[in-house]
This record gives structure tokens, C-alpha cells and sequence, in this order.
């Protein structure tokens, strides 16, 4: 890919302005903002996002913390200077195809720093082009560890699968389960990767893994695949997949007469699944990285009274995020776009190479607690939200913290 940079800018420069009318989420053809600011100094940055496809509900809902974060923070002091913060808005659709083309439409479109994506396959299939290209892009919720391994432009704000991995192997061991069945997408990266680091943790941990399953994208059908899990009887059911995916697969084992918790990860916290699962989402338990609920952080306090009233003054927004509730990748895209702030404060300059160079050393208390990078450039988190659906709504049971991911757990009941 590196050796046709050429090309790929050319090719960019080419489908640019196609991107620039690419539809947004809430209904316009724009795909830039930008708040108020002196002069006609303006810093771009990127959003790479799913707003359609599979993972486009999760995608939005991270858009819509990045924007609201660019309403409260459209500006930024760059040398004694103010700069208008103008956010370039690309969908990569939930494909790794299309992320490419998204990706080269923002290296063409002159961006400082780049925020996204949700969904590690497409982050993983852009990194190369960012990197190439010498733009720092902070993943917001992309959590398998293939983002960022290897490629010094690529940094994240969450936490990363193999912690998650092992959070949720230990809460189904806690709850008794002594067997399990896991259930991948395949080809997926942040599918079949969660699933592996789970199977991995619970067998460490003495579980027997009684059924493994795999379903092509776009399947509909999983009666198949359940009707082999409902042989293996297993004491509760791990299925990492994608929003659009989640309803079918718990309404489809129900429907068998298989009674076995259903658990997954942190896409699995969407007001849809809800909607389209119905009654047979009751129970199902998953791990994320933020509660509205958690009162301890005065940031994030003050960020759910604005964030509500920023979904409630556009109908859009607040029907497109399920209502008032805060989603966990909302925060954490507001917090992506504090830290890009801060990288860019730190580098005292629009050069990218300069910001990501401060990213490095960026310390940054946000929304989803206190953020600074590793040497992968991943967050150096440990502590992850295990949630319910109880009484059609997503609850907090407590949180777990596990050093190093290993099997050692911390944890806080409600």
C-alpha cells in the first residue's frame, strides 16, 4: 500500500468532492463544521465514522460526542493565535473498502489530526494510509489491539480487547459459569478477536469452552449455529458482534428454547438492540467503558447536562441516539476531541507531525477518567462498566478492575 501513496493521493483528490456531498447521519449533504473564531486561521480535523451500514448507530453516536465537543470547544489557541476548529466529515459505510476511500479523502482534505473510527476493522484497514501520509489518528473506541500495534500515528482513547476480553471471562465465571459458547463473525476483527481473548481468559481461568460458532457478514439466519449451541448446553453464551447483528441472534435463541445468559461487549450498548430485541434482551449482559450514572467524576457531570440539552435541541440527534441516554462512545468521543485539542495545544502548531509527537505526552482527565498512552498508543485503562438490560433499559452492576489483564479482579456492586 505504502509503495502507491502517489497514486492513492491522486485517486483522493479525484473522489474529494464526492466525499464532500456524502449524507450525514441526521439528514444534511455537508461534511464540514466549524465554530467561531478571529481571522481566517482554521484547523481541520478529521472525523473517520461509520454514519450506515452495520455499525452506523454506534458510529453516529460517536460523531454526535465529537460534534458536541466542537460546539463547546470551537476553538483553540495555537502561538498566541485562535483558530477555528473545522471538523471534515467522512462515512467509511462499516466497510473496509469504503474506510480506505474515507481515509484517502481526508489526507487529501488537509487535516491536522483524524478521530475514529468505531469498528477496528475499519480502523485497522486505514491505518496504513494515515500513517503513510505522517497524520496522528485517535481511535475513539476501536478496541482491537491490531489499531494501533506497529503504527506510531495511531493512539486510542479506550480500553482494548484483550483487558475486555478477560473482564468479561471473569464476570461469566463469577456468575457461575463453568462452560461456555462462543460466537464470531468471521472476518471481523473486533468479532473474532474479542471472542479469541475471551475463550483464552475463561479457560485460564478453568472453563470449558463447549461450542464455538462462526456466521458470515450480512447473515440473518442463526438458527443453525444455535440449534448446535442449544446441543452443547453451555452455561452462558458469548457473542461479540455488530449492532444490526445483536437482535437476531437473541431473539433467535429464545425462540429455540435455549435459557442461557447471552453476554457480549461494548457494541452491544445501543438503544436499538433494545427496540428490535424486545423482551428477549432482558438480561443480557454486556461490558463498556462509561456510565451515566458514575457521579465520582465532576468532568463527567458537568459533560451529561450538556450533552442532553445538545441532543434535545435537534430532534434528529435525540431520535437517532434512542433518547436521552449517554452512550458510552459518546463520551468517548468527546473525550477523543479534548485530547486532539490538548495535542494540538502541546505541539503549538497545526503541523502534524508536531501534534503527534504531543500526543505522546498528553495527560488529559475526560468524561471516561484520566487519559494518557502507552507505547502502542493505547490508553492505559483498566477499568471497564459491566451493564444489563433490565426492564428494557441498560443498567449498571458494577465495575471491574483487572491489572495488566490479567485474572485478578476489583469490583464495585451498585
Amino acid at each position: 500500500m505504502k509503495k502507491h501513496l502517489a497514486f492513492i493521493l491522486t485517486a483522493a483528490m479525484l473522489i474529494l468532492p464526492l466525499a464532500a456531498c456524502s449524507t450525514t447521519p441526521s439528514g444534511g449533504t455537508a461534511t464540514t463544521t466549524a465554530g467561531s473564531g478571529s481571522g481566517d486561521n482554521v484547523i481541520k480535523v478529521g472525523v473517520f465514522e461509520p454514519v450506515t451500514g452495520e455499525n452506523g448507530g454506534g458510529g453516529f453516536q460517536e460523531v454526535l460526542g465529537i460534534r458536541y465537543a466542537n460546539q463547546e470547544k470551537p476553538t483553540v489557541d495555537i502561538g498566541g493565535q485562535t483558530y477555528k476548529v473545522e471538523l471534515v466529515e467522512v462515512d467509511n459505510k462499516s466497510d473496509k473498502t469504503e474506510a480506505v476511500s474515507a481515509a484517502q479523502s481526508l489526507v487529501s482534505s488537509g487535516v491536522s489530526v483524524i478521530l475514529g473510527s468505531y469498528g477496528s476493522g475499519v480502523s485497522i484497514a486505514a491505518g496504513d494510509i494515515f500513517e503513510e501520509a505522517k497524520i496522528p489518528a485517535i481511535g475513539v473506541s476501536c478496541t482491537n489491539p491490531q489499531v494501533t500495534s506497529g503504527n506510531d500515528y495511531y493512539f486510542r482513547v479506550c480500553f482494548i480487547d484483550p483487558f475486555q476480553g478477560t473482564v468479561m471471562a471473569n464476570y461469566a465465571w463469577g456468575e457461575g459459569a463453568k462452560t461456555a459458547a462462543v460466537i464470531t463473525q468471521l472476518g471481523d476483527d473486533y468479532s473474532s478477536g474479542l471472542g479469541s481473548y475471551f475463550t483464552s481468559s475463561f479457560k485460564a481461568l478453568g472453563g470449558t469452552i463447549a461450542d464455538e460458532e462462526q456466521f458470515q457478514t450480512n447473515q440473518t439466519d442463526f438458527k443453525a449455529i444455535l440449534t448446535n449451541i442449544k446441543a452443547a448446553n453451555p452455561d452462558i453464551i458469548f457473542a461479540p458482534s455488530s449492532i444490526a447483528t445483536a437482535p437476531l441472534i437473541i431473539k433467535q435463541a429464545r425462540e429455540l428454547g435455549i435459557t442461557a445468559p447471552i453476554t457480549a461487549g461494548d457494541t452491544w450498548e445501543n438503544a436499538s438492540i433494545i427496540e428490535n430485541a424486545g423482551d428477549d434482551a432482558e438480561g443480557v449482559a454486556l461490558s463498556t467503558f462509561f456510565d451515566e450514572g458514575d457521579t465520582s467524576n465532576t468532568v463527567a457531570t458537568a459533560f451529561l447536562s450538556g450533552f442532553k440539552a445538545f441532543l434535545n435541541a435537534d430532534k434528529s440527534y435525540l431520535e437517532k441516539n434512542g433518547g436521552e441516554a449517554v452512550a458510552a462512545v459518546s463520551a468517548l468521543g468527546y473525550d477523543a476531541y479534548n485530547v486532539a485539542l490538548e495535542a494540538i495545544k502541546g505541539a503549538g502548531s497545526t503541523d502534524s507531525q508536531a501534534i503527534r509527537d504531543a500526543l505522546v505526552n498528553v495527560d488529559y482527565t475526560g468524561v471516561t477518567g484520566n487519559i494518557t498512552f502507552d507505547s502502542n498508543g493505547d490508553a492505559n485503562k483498566n477499568i471497564a462498566y459491566i451493564k444489563t438490560i433490565k426492564d428494557g433499559a441498560f443498567t449498571f452492576l458494577k465495575t471491574v478492575e483487572i491489572a495488566d489483564t490479567g485474572s485478578a479482579e476489583t469490583t464495585a456492586a451498585n
